[in-house]
């Protein structure tokens, strides 16, 4: 896929996020792997922003200006799991609300969660740090989606398509999960 496809994508999806309340502002961020490391969203940028908003970084460490604050999650998930191609962090509601509710996991009811996450795990980490950064690509090693506690979700996937796809799964699992506990009251 060249350049011009990816920023096509990062536009599209960002698009969609904002569509589904997803995300607020200019909250979360999204990446791309590249051969030459990964184009991901700048710091501050909204997520339908146009291609200038959308800086290549290595996957050697070093911080492209203006990258992501989130830069060291998504490093240590492309040299952790070398299966993933794309990252989507967001903020959905539901998730960070019943990510707080949880000690370390939150088991999906639905058909839909039950197929593609019977579980979404929660992990702790202040965002921007190595230690975030660190239990996100670990528990992706085996999964698609994770939350951090009170943060957000962060899903990855082969396309940028596949991890939008379980960010929304993600969201839709908390609200199934909320409206059951308020409908049995």
């Amino acid at each position: 896929m060249n350049d011009q496809a990816v920023f096509a994508d990062f536009t599209r999806i960002g698009k969609r996020l904002f569509t589904e309340h997803l995300v607020g502002g200019n909250f979360g961020n999204m990446s791309a792997r590249t051969d030459d490391g990964y184009f991901i969203t700048r710091t501050g940028s909204y997520l339908d922003a146009d291609p200038a908003q959308i800086v290549l970084m290595p996957l050697n460490g070093r911080v492209t200006p203006g990258a992501s604050s989130e830069w060291r999650v998504h490093t240590a998930i492309y040299n952790a799991a070398g299966t993933h191609a794309a990252i989507v962090h967001a903020h959905p509601a539901h998730a960070v609300a019943l990510s707080l509710l949880v000690e370390d996991e939150i088991f999906t009811i639905d058909s839909e969660g039950k197929m593609l996450a019977p579980t979404i795990a929660v992990v702790d980490g202040a965002p921007g740090t190595q230690e975030l950064a660190d239990a996100i690509a670990g528990a992706l090693k085996s999964s698609n989606i994770v939350i951090a506690r009170g943060h957000g979700t962060f899903a990855a996937g082969k396309d940028l398509d596949q991890a939008y796809l379980f960010t929304s799964l993600a969201e839709h699992c908390c609200k199934i999960l909320h409206y059951t506990k308020l409908y049995q009251k």
